[in-house]
């Protein structure tokens, strides 16, 4: 019996940068009332608000809830009184962001990457990671799924930045999203500090994601050694997590 379930978010839980359908709600309530839950995830804490912890259903038990934004270098738990409240925030320093930013320019313009449309500011800075999302942060899902979806047009860039910006991390996230964090923070690594913060053994863990497999952002809860499902899409982890509640009870 596992005593935590953790979930990537967008394209496990939810379309990308969507808010849990109701079905998804209802089964992560069932899922908590028989295990901890985490969420791990890219994006920062304004969307894990709109996309998780505002779409749960009343009866959810948040108090097992692990909300864990930009890839865990962030941690939110509920607490008694009623409300989200961070437990450690890991910033990138001014110096840092400066660095990373001017590097994103050099980059794009040595690649030759110039997207044909664009939604939105395409870097953000989310404190303890600077994510470049290639189509712009509001992007449309139609564009963002045929843009890039066998990750070549995010290696070139990749492999650029890598030698410009040695002793960070830099990962694919999403559908056109490139994350940049402190050297070796990945989703192996956030779940290291779940372990710490909940007291819960990695091998009490399990994962549950749609990249779980060579390059992809799942894949170091894989290297980790958890229990890993991959699925298709979040109506495929409603069936797994269907399955996980009824082997808990």
């Amino acid at each position: 019996m596992k005593q935590l379930v953790a979930f990537d978010l967008d394209g496990t839980l939810a379309l990308s940068k969507q808010p849990l359908q109701p079905d998804m709600g209802e089964a992560l309530a069932d899922l908590l009332g028989v295990a901890h839950v985490a969420v791990i995830s890219g994006g920062d804490w304004p969307q894990f608000d709109k996309q998780v912890a505002s779409r749960l259903p009343e009866r959810a038990d948040r108090t097992r809830l692990w909300l864990m934004p930009t890839t865990g270098t962030k941690l939110y738990t509920f607490t008694q009184g009623g409300g989200w409240s961070p437990v450690y925030a890991e910033l990138f320093t001014d110096e840092q962001k400066r660095k990373i930013l001017d590097a994103f320019d050099a980059s794009l313009e040595a690649t030759g990457f110039v997207p044909e449309q664009t939604w939105g500011e395409r870097i953000e800075d989310r404190g303890s990671q600077i994510t470049f999302s290639a189509l712009g942060q509001q992007a449309p899902l139609e564009a963002k799924e045929h843009w890039d979806p066998d990750f070549a047009k995010r290696k070139v860039i990749q492999a650029d930045l890598r030698q410009r910006l040695p002793g960070l991390s830099i990962n694919m996230g999403g559908a056109t999203s490139i994350d940049i964090t402190q050297e070796g923070v990945d989703k192996a690594y956030g779940l290291k500090k779940l372990r710490d913060a909940s007291g819960i053994p990695l091998d009490a863990m399990m994962f549950i994601g749609d990249a779980i497999f060579p390059g992809g952002n799942d894949y170091p809860a894989f290297t980790l050694g958890l229990d890993t499902v991959r699925v298709r899409d979040p109506q495929e982890t409603i069936s797994v997590i269907s399955a996980i509640v009824a082997c808990q009870k």
